[in-house]
């Protein structure tokens, strides 16, 4: 179920494999009836046409040579036996018949039990309880006479089923009178779930698979470099024009992706561009309001102006900064972040700063290093300045990676005579 919901290749095969059992299914359903016709029909003639031969066989040789004739031509599922008399009984012929399966063959085989036949005879002798309740089954089953399209011999012969569609006996007269009885009991094997049919849809499934497995994939791999692509553009990283490769649809969303990161950058470049241009324009009034802040004759009111325009020219020198730093965007690479964050509290270290890094497992991370560094190195030092000491420690989460950062100053304070115990600046990223 876990590969179900996450894996395109999982529920392509799936579908495929019960496209696969659908159809065989249905060829089955299709085939059955046809099939199970076409081996009755083979195994009726080929039967008759063995009764037929070893008739005409009978006839032409001494009659003290029959029963070692009709005992060598027996096969596993074939008996062959005559009669005085004209077998009229079917109930008595099928007992006949039942005797005669079981008796082994010449070559010493053991006998043949046909399922259906002696299944409902617990012993040899065909007269128990099973073997009446199968005479009633059958009781209406009589005595047919071939017709000459089928029985080519100038020989009467009559022929009767057993029960089932794959058993059937036959009794033919013979010229002196007797008559030579042959009997024919076998279960067909089952036409569809045998072992070739099986290993045939074992390979069909295999071939399948490999083949939905190959498909999936390369439907799935520019998903994929899509996805990771709209992951590292949200970061704000700058990467390239993905290939617009591959069917119409995935096609047509590269392009659609490509064209929304084009309108995205040009956009924070717009922005960018225009906020550098607001900050430098403000340095002119800026500096016409503190020359006339100078003829100010007030000195109180003087001293708030030139606080005032100081804090504004602060600002417009910070706006000025962030526009130089996105103008020349830092690449964005994998680092080790633990190294990373563990030599910048080093180098406070030997400035003489009370910095402490702690224990932290290595963490591999997709960042643009200097910008993140700065970031750290400002964190730590409000610890230094505010909180006397800072201890320092990355930590790893199933959604993201955390810089902890911790002094011992005393916390904001609240009302009520509340205090926020030491403080704690944590600067959360997303992993990648």
């Amino acid at each position: 179920m876990r590969w179900w919901r996450k894996s395109l290749a999982a529920q392509f095969i799936c579908f495929l494999l019960m496209a696969l059992v659908l159809s065989q299914v249905i060829g089955f359903l299709i085939s059955w009836d046809e099939r199970d016709k076409a081996l009755r029909a083979a195994s009726k003639g080929e039967f008759l046409s063995r009764t037929a031969s070893l008739a005409a066989l009978l006839e032409s040789i001494p009659p003290s040579f029959h029963t070692d004739v009709l005992r060598a031509s027996g096969t596993t599922y074939t008996r062959f036996w005559m009669s005085e008399r004209d077998p009229v009984d079917t109930i008595a012929w099928r007992r006949q018949a039942v005797a005669q399966l079981e008796e082994p063959l010449p070559n010493l085989l053991p006998a043949y039990r046909p399922a259906d036949l002696t299944s409902a005879t617990p012993s040899r002798t065909p007269s128990g309880k099973g073997f009446q309740l199968f005479e009633k089954a059958i009781a209406s089953e009589g005595w047919t006479r071939l017709s000459a399209d089928i029985w080519t011999l100038p020989r009467f012969a009559k022929f009767l089923p057993l029960g089932d569609s794959h058993g059937m006996g036959l009794a033919v007269q013979l010229s002196d009178g007797r008559w030579l009885n042959s009997v024919y009991r076998k279960t067909m094997p089952n036409p569809f779930w045998n072992t070739q049919s099986l290993v045939s849809l074992a390979v069909t499934a295999t071939t399948l698979a490999l083949i939905g497995v190959f498909v999936a994939n390369r439907i799935a791999r520019p998903m994929r470099r899509l996805a990771g692509a709209a992951e590292a553009l949200g970061r704000g990283q700058s990467i390239e024009a993905l290939p617009e490769t591959g069917p119409d649809d995935i096609r047509r969303t590269t392009e659609a992706f490509n064209r929304m990161q084009a309108r995205l950058t040009r956009f924070v470049e717009d922005r960018t561009r225009m906020l550098a241009a607001i900050s430098h324009d403000l340095r002119t009034p800026l500096t016409s309001l503190r020359l006339r802040a100078e003829f100010v004759t007030d000195a109180d009111a003087q001293q708030r102006m030139m606080a005032t325009i100081d804090e504004i020219q602060t600002m417009t020198e910070a706006a000025l900064a962030f526009a130089r730093e996105e103008s020349v965007t830092e690449a964005t690479r994998a680092v080790n972040l633990t190294a990373l964050i563990e030599s910048l509290c080093d180098d406070l270290a030997d400035l003489g700063q009370k910095v402490r890094f702690l224990d932290s497992p290595k963490i591999n991370y997709r960042c643009r290093p200097d910008g993140l560094r700065r970031a750290a190195r400002n964190l730590i030092e409000n610890a230094l300045r505010y909180g006397g000491e800072a201890r320092v420690q990355v930590d790893e989460k199933p959604s993201m990676v955390q810089i902890v950062i911790e002094d011992s100053g005393p916390g904001v304070s609240r009302p009520e005579g509340f205090h926020l115990p030491a403080s704690r600046r944590t600067v959360r990223e997303p992993l990648d």
